[in-house]
């Protein structure tokens, strides 16, 4: 059994910066694709961005890119995702997720429907 296990979330002011965490138990981290993933109310479930089982592959959404930061310690099977100049858009509860797909383009990791297991959600809200 995989756990996930988010924290970190809060209330801040527009363009005040939040790190969030995941911590994953169970098999091992470095053999998941790990990505987050936001929801805001009355919306649907939004990709964010993913990180490759190592690391070295990175890709984001075009509403977070140069804000936002993906990061995981295969040490401390932990996920990172530090949000700078946050913007009320960014409210929303964020997940983590792990999945084990094989993939050649990691931009199709983009979507809910290949993640396997989900965290409970930490909530981030942004005031204007």
């Amino acid at each position: 059994q995989v756990q996930l296990v988010e924290s970190g979330g809060g209330l801040v002011q527009a363009g005040g910066s939040l790190r969030l965490s995941c911590e994953v138990s169970g098999r091992a981290f470095s053999t998941w694709t790990m990505g987050w993933f936001r929801q805001a109310p009355g919306k649907e479930r939004e990709f964010v961005a993913v990180i490759s089982r190592g690391g070295s592959r990175i890709y984001y959404a075009d509403s977070v890119k140069g804000r936002f930061t993906i990061s995981r310690d295969n040490a401390k099977n932990t996920l990172h995702l530090q949000m700078n100049s946050l913007k009320p858009e960014d409210t929303a509860v964020y997940y983590c997720a792990a999945s084990s797909v094989v993939y050649t383009s990691i931009a199709t990791m983009s979507t809910p429907l290949k993640y396997t297991y989900w965290g409970q959600g930490t909530q981030v809200t942004v005031s204007s």
